[in-house]
């Protein structure tokens, strides 16, 4: 005769196997505790106070923060502002970035999952049928088989490897932010050069046609005195000889117009001739900043990406020491599994129907042969690469500031002698022409003063736009331009940024 149900309400364990329970989880909350490997320590450098160039007052610091942000404005180029925001918005290289951001953040969670347990279900119904013929063991005949599972397994991470690579895998998702940010400073001081140039080449180009206007003016002069027999044939082929040479100047500039146009495009996320018109019509090279500080502190180097994202590297690699430590000791898990089985439906959730088991287990690597020392070596060697690299990128940070700090001053002292160059140029080509006309001086002074007066100007013009690239360079250098604009798509894992600066 069949017993009674005990019950319809599943009853996984009895008081008896609780017992065997507790012991198994205090001792895995007692070992739990423990975590391998060093602590990450930020490394002190004795950076300088400010920079050597120049002292730094508070107001000057102030103001030179608040250029830092959208510092391309201070050109005051409207149309530059305007190829900056679609730069941000469609450039290619920064959504390529954003996915790689989004995949670390991702790995994070992979990572972070492995210190819980994992539960597994299953479920089966089958009906079969079993030789009566057969001695042992007897046959049965026709028979039916239902069974649930459910397993359930969790890794102890009793030392702590799992949190190590945990805190590695975030630290590398605040390296992977820095990265894109640090990219957009490049894509801003890139777009900006990229205009600079353009608007500078179209400068140089009107200078060479309005040269070559003045160079067809003296060909049509010389070749009127030649034919009044006042000149001579040589004065009229040097008038034509230098006429073909400032020619030979105008197709590179236009073709360098055109490639800046395509470098502006690509880098804005669209095909090469789509601004061609946009930016074909000349415009003046940008105006330099008037109200940046001449000295900047040192402490701005901590708005560089570059700097944050190395010791963020730095810091993962730290936490890689504790992953291999806790790879040469034991491991332990808790394997559980929990199936009921009958071959009535309707008795399935019965508590005769429940099998289980419940277990500890622990592993220890004997021999490996050698291969998790090498692991662990090769983990702290990495480390004290990235800790080195992030030094070396604090220093080279610095050196491009000061760098930056100094050119633009030369450049300044260069573009004022040239100024003075192209005005004291024409005026000695007004007074040659002068002379020439009257008869008291040769042609030949008159075509070398001509030509200075044409070098001068286009060397103003190269001095322009590299006053402009130093600004550029320094405002770069500076890592000014991502602290308005948001990159990082939504997620709850964010790097540790005041471990860093």
């Amino acid at each position: 005769m069949r017993a009674a149900p005990q019950s319809k309400v599943f009853r996984f364990f009895s008081p008896k196997d609780i017992r065997y329970l507790v012991p198994v989880a205090g001792c895995a909350a007692l070992l739990g505790a423990c975590t391998v490997g060093p602590d990450f320590l930020k490394p002190k450098l004795d950076l300088p106070a400010q920079f050597t160039e120049r002292p730094a007052t508070p107001t000057e610091i102030a103001l030179t923060d608040a250029q830092l942000t959208r510092w391309w404005t201070r050109f005051d180029d409207p149309t530059l502002d305007h190829l900056i925001d679609e730069a941000i918005a469609g450039n290619i290289n920064l959504q390529v970035a954003r996915q790689r951001l989004i995949e670390a953040r991702e790995q994070r969670i992979e990572t972070a999952a492995g210190a819980l347990p994992t539960i597994d279900f299953g479920a089966e119904a089958a009906r079969a049928r079993a030789s009566t013929t057969l001695e042992y063991p007897p046959g049965f005949g026709n028979y039916h088989a239902y069974q649930l599972g459910f397993d359930a397994s969790w890794e102890l991470d009793i030392f702590g490897g799992n949190r190590r690579a945990t805190e590695a895998a975030t630290y590398d998702v605040g390296a992977s932010i820095a990265s894109r940010r640090a990219l957009l400073i490049s894509l801003l001081s890139e777009v900006a050069a990229d205009y600079a140039t353009l608007r500078a080449t179209q400068a140089r180009l009107a200078i060479a046609e309005d040269n070559v206007r003045t160079a067809r003016e003296v060909v049509s002069l010389a070749t009127q005195e030649e034919s009044q027999g006042i000149g001579t044939e040589l004065e009229t082929v040097q008038a034509r000889a230098q006429l073909e040479q400032t020619q030979s100047t105008l197709p590179g500039l236009r073709a360098e117009i055109a490639v800046m146009a395509h470098a502006i495009a690509v880098l804005l996320g669209r095909y090469p001739g789509d601004l061609e018109r946009m930016l074909d019509r000349a415009k003046p090279l940008m105006a330099t900043p008037r109200t940046i500080p001449d000295t900047i502190p040192a402490e701005v180097i901590a708005n560089r990406p570059d700097v944050h994202e190395a010791l963020l590297q730095y810091a993962a690699a730290n936490a890689q020491i504790g992953v291999a430590v806790a790879a040469e000791l034991p491991h332990f898990s808790i394997p559980i599994s929990i199936t009921p089985q009958t071959s009535v439906l309707n008795e399935l959730f019965e508590g005769a129907s429940l099998t289980y088991s419940l277990a500890l287990s622990g592993a220890q690597h004997l021999y490996q042969g050698g291969r998790l020392n090498a692991r662990l070596r090769a983990a702290r060697a990495e480390a004290e690469a990235a800790r080195l690299n992030y030094k070396e990128t604090v220093l080279s940070a610095l050196q491009q500031v000061e760098d930056a700090l100094v050119r633009v001053e030369t450049e300044k002292a260069a573009n004022a002698s040239l100024v003075a160059s192209v005005r004291d140029a024409r005026t000695a080509l007004s007074q040659s022409t002068r002379l020439y006309n009257a008869g008291l001086t040769d042609f030949l002074t008159v075509l070398t003063d001509e030509r200075t007066v044409f070098g001068s100007r286009d060397a103003l013009a190269e001095s322009n736009l590299a006053l402009v690239d130093d600004y550029i360079a320094l405002f770069k250098a500076l890592g000014g331009g991502w602290q308005t604009i948001r990159l990082d798509p939504p997620g709850k894992t964010s790097a540790p940024r005041d471990t860093a600066h």
